[in-house]
């Protein structure tokens, strides 16, 4: 159109061609030639794994093939309970599908203030927000929190959602070698001592699932005057009397500041939040963008989750039984000479450590066509340029299936040359 909007002008009838120094797709040239050449190969691609129908939380169809689930983060088997089921049902027919706006405008709807009352009761905390993904909650509470002239000290081995949200801030970042109770007091002690300070930890590692040193940590973070944020995605459900987290089971409670958690792993669904005693903690939906300029849950999803987490507060039996199964098959891979990611049964998580990426995925495929899906990792999602097959336990798998996810390691263990 010309300025006046009234006359429309001629377009060309072929687009010029971008120039390779100005098309902005050539930087990843080299990721797609590394992905080509792993198909190449023959092998099934595991980044793009379909479930055609899926029959528990621990039981699939991939391929065609009936296949034992053991890489998703279905931690407490929630995803098929009857009565987290007919509340989203319920809430569908009730609600309809979506809501078509954010929380601050038309986007708050009965079942989302229904879930943050079911967080407060689950956590004994007075203040809860719900964010549209676990992503989205980290990315909010980190860079609204932090400002500029302020610190962030993380972790190096830290979730990308939290790398994220300090990005999207303005406050300094400072990073401290993984678990390190000691870099994180030296580098605070730096720091000077007027800005305010927050200190982000994750109460278990998703690549590896071993836990931080939350107790000391805090400590330290507390002794120069910083507060204190511990992402609980990884153990909410299971870890702690009440299954709040590692931070409940480390006598924490009274310290962090702030719980980051999300509803796409124990809980079940979709979704995450916050939850603090902060006496200000409500000022947080005025002032933090990822809450206020994104469109709010459906109403189905919401009520899904709160439904799921009333459950969870005295689901005792599931997570004693997720504790066996992480001892037996913990067990069972060391005693065949698998290399894991940790000593004993830190978490649900159990990571078999490859030696590079070929041998990774070879046994991922070989594991696949025996019929158990597990997660293939590789930078830079892992840290250290470390290889790994990830195992994401639940305490719907039954101890004859643990017994078959062994004997399937074994298996292809042995058929790949990773064990004897």
């Amino acid at each position: 159109m010309t300025d006046a909007g009234l006359t429309p002008e001629a377009l060309p009838a072929e687009p010029p061609a971008i120039a390779p120094e100005r098309d902005l797709m050539s930087k990843f040239d080299g990721l797609i030639a590394e992905r080509q050449a792993l198909i190449d190969t023959g092998v099934t691609d595991p980044f793009a794994i379909v479930m055609e129908q899926v029959k528990s939380p621990t039981e699939a169809v991939i391929n065609g093939r009936d296949t034992i689930l053991l890489g998703t983060y279905n931690y407490m088997g929630m995803t098929f309970d009857p009565d987290v089921i007919q509340a989203g049902k319920d809430a569908l027919d009730q609600f309809g599908s979506g809501t078509n706006g954010s929380r601050m405008l038309n986007g708050t709807f009965r079942d989302h203030m229904d879930v943050e009352e079911a967080l407060r009761e689950f956590y004994g905390v007075s203040g809860a927000i719900v964010f549209s993904t676990g992503y989205m909650a980290n990315l909010g509470m980190i860079s609204t929190l932090a400002g500029k002239g302020e610190y962030v000290i993380l972790d190096a081995d830290s979730h990308a959602s939290i790398y994220d949200g300090c990005q999207q801030g303005n406050a300094e970042i400072v990073r401290f070698r993984h678990n390190s109770v000691e870099d994180l007091d030296k580098r605070l002690g730096r720091l000077p001592k007027e800005p305010g300070k927050l200190v982000v930890l994750e109460g278990v590692y998703s690549m590896l699932g071993d836990i931080a040193p939350l107790k000391e940590m805090v400590a330290v973070a507390k002794k120069h005057g910083a507060m204190v944020l511990s992402d609980e995605a990884h153990s909410m459900g299971f870890y702690g009397p009440n299954g709040r987290g590692v931070y409940e089971e480390q006598g924490c409670e009274g310290d962090v500041d702030f719980i980051v958690g999300t509803f796409s792993k124990s809980v079940g669904t979709v979704g995450g939040f916050c939850v603090s005693n902060h006496p200000k903690f409500e000022a947080i939906r005025l002032a933090c963008r990822p809450y206020i300029f994104t469109a709010s849950l459906p109403p189905s999803v919401v009520a899904t989750a709160a439904a799921s987490i009333r459950k969870l507060r005295y689901a005792h039996n599931k997570r004693q039984h997720l504790w066996e199964n992480a001892r037996k098959l913990h067990g069972g891979l060391t005693a065949m000479g698998f290399k894991l990611g940790t000593e004993k049964p830190d978490s649900a998580i159990i990571a078999v450590i490859l030696e590079d990426q070929e041998q990774a995925v070879t046994m991922w495929q070989a594991l696949l066509h025996g019929g158990l899906y597990v997660n293939m990792a590789r930078p830079p999602a892992t840290p250290a340029g470390t290889y790994l097959l990830r195992c994401s336990l639940c305490a719907e798998h039954t101890t004859a299936q643990i017994d078959a996810i062994l004997d399937m390691f074994r298996a292809a263990g042995q058929a790949v040359g990773v064990i004897r």
